[in-house]
């Protein structure tokens, strides 16, 4: 049955065109092969499913949503904890772990085991966990899960396996460290209170133990009650009751007196012999007014108070305070109070929490602080205390990649050597200055470069119209160079036609990318549909900015009389500089003009990349979903849902605007039929326009632009809300780029909607039973539409014609080969006619069922108005006709449809006619027809390698002439010339579009290999990498499946799923690229890298950084003996002895459960240590011995030295009074 199976797929391969019947991949998933070629034989994959292997590599970016803030002041790392159950453990440049908490709780606080290499973490589900951090990749060792209480605070002393857990109903818990349980010495809220108080006290918001004396426990309820709790007498040593609510405490090192912040703004400062009063209260921001009263602040939430060594004045530090009142009490600060000097600085973001660093991790010592860590809502800063300025470090982290929203990326992993060199250099000139010159205070770990390293580039746009590069070699990602691409225009300005409704937007948003790095050559697509080309140079230049206007708006359905069409062709003349003629219909309309103007003087240029051409869509613009460049050809390709534009950059021409529709001449495949005139009906695209503008004008001052939603929090319930109410033919777009059309008259509410909305597509089968997503329904509107285009596989895009008012009879209807054609259509049409499917009802009923699709009468009559997307588009080495002898330049072009045409292009041979002669386009060709959008183009050679674009090798555009020799353009071409050794001429096309792959050999069409990818969802991303020497097919579905596939004969290698897909972000931002590695936005804020490599996986712990270093903890300071005499020192306590269970006995055990890990504190050091970590404390120990021995060998001698000093000198003194009498003396 297999083997008769197999030859009806070989049967059905031989269709017009190449065309795969409905039987082709006879299983779901399955590869099917054609008819035998020489191709089968000599191709010989090497790629296996054991090279395979997907895990997460690093991530980037500042932490989202963060928290709660953690210093070791010895091993010297910092921890940040986020509202998503993340922790973030920074280091050295380079030292960087990111690690989940498997629920996905908030983390409340961090504490840290001091040189102990451990973390503790408190959740907002009530359980604590403890965190190994001396390996490269933290794990969890155990947890305790509270049952009946509430944490709310944790202190954890230094050099102490004891925990204090403070709850919100005022209890204190003391955990052991070692064994991760509960001991039964318990200080409960009513003991801790006055039994005359009928109040509860509220929730514990501070516990700390004393520096004086370590038996002594302070802890502070929110009410404003502070108690310390004398652990060893199991009573209560002062209380203090304060009006205002407390919520932090700060003590003195001499453990003498505290500091308290509170609600109204205060400070107060109390000494521990007479607490009856504080002895000083301060509202360092506010002021007494003329009538007595005191200015209302806003509450202090944190303080600090540090002593200085090198002064007799401390440091406060606090958070918060400023006055209601103030004008710049409405922007968060942070105020550094030392002596009569107060510094206040404003941030920009809310302040989660900050730390004071010290050089000691002793609390009854100076503490002598020399930064302060601010940890903002979103973003991250280290302040010096050491200079009078307090000036900022410069962060070595990526912490501003959302600097402005994210938009879109692009990862680019074996770029030329020079690259990142040349555009550090130019990007060190664009660093912001008045930097602290010390050095970055965090910096413990250790990082060495791993043994795989290539040079790696990421490219992120940005919604204020910036362009990123960043250095993202050995797994680290700094930044190279700032582009911004709003330079080239003019600032809009009110008023002015359509700007005024975008002006509160971003209008230069960043919508796509494409940079070639051998050329240098780098393309921008932007939101408001214009392409800015950029050559990049080492020199300044002094240039005027080339623009041209493209009119992509065919309207071939229009009411037109045949002879106004003839005056009016859907093809421009390729001759002309702009195809917008005058006689055209929206020549007229104000929208005819772009939405952004282009600055029109001469500019100067930094060194970079210099913008040297911009291309803007008029009348009115759309959104633009494909492109393409090419430095070889010297051209520019991109499209939209209305048709596709080539621009000659090099001669400054538009070489051809097409219809989507006109690309196939007469030989449509879809043989979209005309209908007879209807009065009083309303165009599908009226309606489909019409209902979507309903739905986005309730929310538009809720919602932002599509890009906008990479940006918005996935649990707001007001965005989700939204999103469940969209409807599936919308895609995720801004109300605010058109009016409301509540506010206006229907029919042009609908013309607004239909000319400024972006491309909306409308699904042919929302009801119909061929579309079966494995997603949950309220994802399937936005899953469907992906980068600005139609991702579904069975979706087609809604028709963007000039909406017609109901009410007004229609005129006739051209027919789509009217006398309106172009001359060259009939030829084109003859040669196409091979590939043409003949309209019957067998043929329809074929079509259908290969694209598992349920059409109605109604849905057809849409399908047949509607108009298509270019999806994709490729330049490269290729045969235009079936059975052409030679190859020559390409454009191969996807549309939403699953229909692959092929451009043959004519580009004058010598570099001195290319300036001079016309390049041109001849008639275009359908070659190939696939299920759903496509989404990829690649090209094999015959030994299955891949065949890179010809490109132009890079060189200066202003750097200095040699007067002797002519600057030639240098191209390398990879042009797919016949392969003697395998015995085939051409070479291999691979096509990728959301449902299946394809592989077809050139130039004769034939389809070798088909691979239906997935039937219950479809695909996102689609890349052909290189990895292990080979290449492979890389796909993330809709579902969080991340799929490689075998190339040529597109054999499954990996199939994992991965990720599920729960936000817009992941699927808009998720791109592949070479050696088996990928990233994306895991948040607003992050940029998550991850490897599908069993290679680098396998190498993955080498070029991790450590976390934990061997260092010696740092000895106390000794006082002196009159300091220690009279208490100076803190007095020794035993923990063990009290809290044990030997003498507190054991906790209830319904009140915490514990959680074991895989193995104890005890044996930690063992486990993760290793070989090396042994060896290397073995060798500090030994170190510190010899060092001690030496000291005592010096001290003796010193004590040995003085001894004999002081006998000489009492035998001095004997013999001088040796004979004198008492009364001489």
């Amino acid at each position: 049955m297999k083997k008769f199976r197999k030859v009806l797929d070989g049967l059905s391969s031989s269709s017009p065109g190449g065309v795969a019947s409905p039987s082709c991949g006879s299983a779901a998933g399955t590869p099917t092969a054609h008819a035998p070629t020489p191709l089968d034989i000599h191709v010989q994959e090497t790629l296996v499913s054991e090279n395979f292997h997907l895990c997460k590599t690093v991530r980037h970016g500042f932490p989202y949503q963060p928290t709660c803030l953690a210093f070791d002041p010895v091993q010297k790392i910092l921890a940040i904890g986020s509202r998503t159950g993340g922790i973030r453990i920074l280091g050295r440049p380079g030292v960087d772990c990111y690690s989940q908490h498997e629920s996905g709780a908030a983390v409340l606080q961090l504490q840290f085991l001091i040189n102990e290499g451990a973390l503790v973490t408190a959740c907002a589900d009530d359980t604590l966990h403890l965190w190994n951090l001396r390996q490269r990749r933290p794990a969890i060792l155990h947890s305790l899960k509270f049952n009946r209480e509430r944490i709310t605070f944790c202190h954890l002393p230094f050099q102490s396996k004891w925990l204090y857990v403070g709850t919100e109903r005022g209890n204190t818990h003391i955990v052991n460290i070692e064994s991760f349980v509960l001991s039964g010495y318990v200080i409960m809220w009513n003991k801790a209170i006055e039994l005359a108080t009928k109040t509860h006290p509220g929730p514990v918001v501070h516990l700390s133990d004393s520096p004086k004396d370590e038996g002594k426990l302070l802890i502070g309820f929110e009410s404003g009650t502070v108690v310390q709790w004398d652990l060893r007498a199991k009573k209560v040593d002062f209380r203090i009751y304060y009006d205002e609510a407390i919520h932090s405490v700060s003590w003195h090192h001499e453990g003498k007196q505290f500091m308290c912040s509170h609600s109204d703004g205060s400070l107060t400062v109390w000494n521990l012999r007479n607490t009856s009063r504080p002895i000083q209260v301060t509202y360092p921001h506010g002021k007494i007014l003329k009538d007595g009263r005191k200015e209302s602040c806003k509450p202090i939430l944190k303080v600090e108070y540090k002593t200085s060594r090198n002064s007799s004045e401390p440091f406060i530090i606090f958070s918060g305070g400023l006055s209601y009142d103030k004008a710049g009490g409405r922007r968060p600060t942070l105020t550094i109070m030392h002596g009569k000097a107060i510094t206040v600085l404003e941030m920009d973001h809310p302040i989660v929490e900050f730390l004071v660093l010290c050089d000691t991790p002793y609390s009854n010592e100076v503490q002598d602080p020399y930064a302060v860590v601010v940890l903002l809502e979103k973003d991250f800063i280290v302040v010096d205390l050491t200079q009078s300025n307090f000036p900022i470090f410069e962060n070595p982290y990526p912490m501003d990649i959302h600097e402005s929203p994210v938009t879109c990326t692009a990862y680019f992993a074996q770029c030329p050597p020079d690259i990142i060199p040349i555009l550090y250099s130019i990007g060190a000139k664009q660093k912001k200055t008045g930097y602290s010159h010390k050095e970055w205070p965090v910096s413990g770990g250790t990082w060495t470069l791993g043994s795989q390293t290539y040079p790696e580039i990421i490219v992120t746009g940005h919604a204020d119209g910036t362009v990123k590069f960043w250095d993202a070699s050995a797994i680290t990602l700094q930044m190279l160079y700032k582009l911004k691409t709003s330079k080239v225009f003019e600032k809009p300005k009110a008023g002015e036609g359509r700007t005024t409704e975008v002006l509160d937007e971003d209008p230069y948003a960043v919508q796509m990318v494409s940079w070639c790095p051998h050329s240098r050559l780098f393309c921008v697509v932007g939101i408001s549909a214009h392409v800015i080309l950029y050559r990049f140079s080492k020199h300044d230049a002094n240039t005027q900015i080339a623009s041209l206007e493209v009119r992509l708006q065919f309207d071939s359905d229009d009411a037109v009389s045949p002879s106004e069409n003839e005056n009016n062709p859907c093809f421009s003349d390729p001759s002309s500089h702009s195809p917008l003629q005058p006689g055209s219909p929206g020549s007229a309309t104000p929208d005819s003009v772009p939405g952004l103007r282009v600055k029109s003087r001469a500019l100067r240029m930094p060194p970079g990349y210099q913008a040297e051409l911009v291309v803007q869509l008029v009348c009115p613009p759309q959104q633009i979903t494909s492109l393409d460049i090419n430095s070889a050809y010297g051209l520019l390709a991109f499209g939209n849902c209305n048709g596709v534009a080539v621009v000659d950059y090099l001669q400054k021409t538009i070489l051809m605007c097409v219809s989507t529709l006109d690309l196939y001449g007469a030989a449509d495949p879809y043989q979209r039929l005309t209908r007879s005139p209807r009065r009083n009906r309303q165009s599908t695209s009226d309606f489909c326009m019409r209902g979507l503008s309903h739905f986005y004008s309730d929310s538009k001052k809720r919602i932002r632009t599509s890009y906008q939603s990479l940006t918005e929090l996935s649990d707001n319930q007001v965005s989700i809300d939204m999103e469940r109410t969209k409807s599936p033919t919308s895609v995720p777009y801004p109300s605010s780029l058109h009016n409301d059309p509540r506010s206006m008259p229907e029919p042009l509410a609908s013309l607004r909607a239909s000319h400024c909305s972006p491309v909306f597509y409308l699904l042919d089968n929302v009801k119909g039973p061929g579309r079966k997503l494995s997603l949950p329904t309220d994802l399937k509107p936005d899953l469907d539409h992906v980068n600005g285009h139609c991702t579904s596989p069975t979706s087609q895009p809604c028709s963007m014609g000039k909406p017609r008012i109901p009410g007004v009879p229609e005129g006739p209807r051209l027919t789509r080969r009217g006398p309106g054609r172009p001359p060259f259509r009939k030829a084109q049409s003859a040669a196409c006619m091979e590939i043409s499917l003949p309209v019957s009802s067998h043929t329809e009923e074929s079509r259908e069922n290969s694209f598992s699709r349920s059409r109605s009468s109604s849905v057809s009559s849409i399908d047949r108005d509607t108009k298509e997307a270019v999806t994709t588009l490729q330049f490269g080495e290729s045969y235009g006709r079936k059975g052409e002898p030679l190859p020559s330049a390409c454009l191969w072009v996807g549309t939403s449809l699953g229909v692959v045409l092929l451009l043959p292009i004519s580009i004058p041979a010598e570099d001195e006619d290319r300036m001079e002669e016309p390049v041109t386009i001849g008639p275009s060709s359908t070659v190939l027809m696939l299920k759903g959008s496509v989404l990829r183009f690649a090209f094999l050679d015959c030994g299955g390698a891949l065949i890179q674009s010809p490109y132009e090798v890079w060189r200066d555009p202003n750097g200095p002439e040699d007067p002797d020799r002519t600057r030639r353009r240098k191209l390398v071409n990879f042009s797919p010339w016949p392969s003697h050794e395998a015995g085939v001429d051409g070479h291999m096309a691979v096509v990728c579009s959301e449902k299946q792959a394809k592989v077809m050999l050139m130039p004769s069409q034939t389809v070798l290999f088909a691979h239906n990818v997935t039937e219950s969802s479809f695909i996102l991303r689609a890349d052909v990498v290189s990895v292990c020497s080979s290449v492979c097919l890389a796909c993330f579905c809709a579902n969080g499946h991340v799929m490689t596939l075998s190339l040529p004969s597109l054999r499954p290698l990996m199939d994992i799923n991965y990720l599920p897909l729960t936000d817009m972000r992941i699927a808009r931002t998720f791109v592949f690229t070479n050696g088996g590695q990928a990233l994306y936005l895991s948040s607003p804020t992050e940029i998550q890298r991850i490897t599908y490599s069993q290679e680098m996986a396998d190498n993955l712990q080498d070029m991790l950084g450590e976390l934990f270093t061997p260092i010696e903890t740092p000895e106390a300071q000794n006082k002196g003996f009159l300091k220690g005499f009279f208490g100076g020192n803190a007095q020794p306590f035993d923990r063990e002895e009290l809290f044990g269970e030997a003498a507190a006995g054991k906790a209830s055990r319904s009140l915490a459960q514990h959680i074991p890990g895989p193995m104890g504190l005890e044996n930690m050091k063992a486990a993760a240590g290793g070989v090396v970590g042994d060896l290397a404390r073995a060798r500090i120990a030994l170190d510190q011995r010899g060092e001690r021995l030496g000291e005592l060998e010096e001290r003796t001698a010193l004590m040995m030295n003085s001894a004999e000093i002081f006998s000489t000198h009492a035998h001095q003194v004997m013999l001088k009074h040796k004979d004198k009498k008492w009364y001489q003396l």
